[in-house]
């Protein structure tokens, strides 16, 4: 039997899925052991329990100043500006996508202008941002819609065009009007790839809003990681870091799931 026609049972797919961060562990144990053991003080690699004491003080501990917990505080602020982001992101791109995709007019306007601008990177408008806008929340929003929008109106755009022509023939044979076809034919074909589209840019969302946390914040999950790096503060920052990375896993798995319950026609992916 070909390698390609060969698939794994379901505990073996679970140890090779599980493989890749067990090596990443055991890398991270062995390099701070060794780290440790030419210099106990060391603050580069800290130990694994030392991470897991540090995160239990952050997730509990409140502030003797302010008397919040700071890493949710932090969190709370930063998934507040991320769904603001991608949401208002998401609602530009679908109609500017569907518009693209349907209306030639709209194709000829937009396309160009959307394919130069997904070309500029969002970064650099950051101190632009901020001299427009302020250093509020508003910069910080501003960026990640600047960041993932074209992106997405991209793609939307061409799985609009990707629709077989006959379906919008057929549509308007029947007397559909523009806009009953965008809302009937366009509208239930693109929204799963508008949330797959959503979890792709995930990443870049993340970029983005920890970027503009950095330069700019007085409270965030990208504000805190910077705040505490000119004392060394690794096992806050690695918690920090993990936690950033659950926050995003579980954001991932929620809208895949989303997509699968809403549009179980669909089947597999990602």
């Amino acid at each position: 039997m070909r390698l390609l026609n060969r698939h794994p049972t379901r505990p073996t797919g679970i140890l090779l899925a599980a493989l890749p961060f067990v090596a990443v562990l055991i890398a991270y144990w062995i390099g701070s052991e060794i780290r440790l053991a030419a210099n106990p003080q060391d603050k580069l690699l800290p130990a694994p329990e030392t991470i897991m004491n540090t995160a239990g003080r952050l997730f509990t501990e409140p502030n003797k100043r302010t008397g919040e917990i700071l890493l949710w505080a932090d969190t709370f602020a930063s998934l507040r500006r991320l769904a603001f982001g991608v949401g208002i992101g998401a609602l530009i791109s679908l109609t500017v996508g569907v518009g693209i995709g349907l209306l030639p007019y709209v194709r000829r306007g937009l396309s160009s202008f959307v394919a130069v601008l997904s070309m500029v990177p969002p970064l650099a408008l950051l101190p632009i941002l901020f001299i427009v806008f302020g250093l509020g929340e508003t910069s910080k929003i501003v960026l990640i819609v600047i960041g993932i929008t074209p992106f997405l109106i991209r793609d939307l755009s061409q799985r609009v065009l990707d629709i077989p022509h006959e379906e919008i023939v057929k549509a308007q044979t029947l007397g559909a009007s523009t806009w009953v076809i965008a809302l009937r034919v366009v509208l239930p074909q693109i929204l799963p790839r508008l949330i797959a589209a959503i979890r792709l840019s995930l990443g870049a969302a993340w970029l983005f809003l920890i970027a503009a946390e950095a330069v700019a914040a007085e409270v965030g999950l990208g504000y805190r990681i910077f705040l505490v790096r000119r004392y060394l503060a690794m096992d806050i920052i690695l918690t920090y870091v993990i936690w950033i990375t659950l926050l995003a896993f579980l954001i991932d798995f929620a809208l895949k799931t989303l997509s699968r319950k809403a549009f179980p026609w669909l089947g597999g992916g990602l």
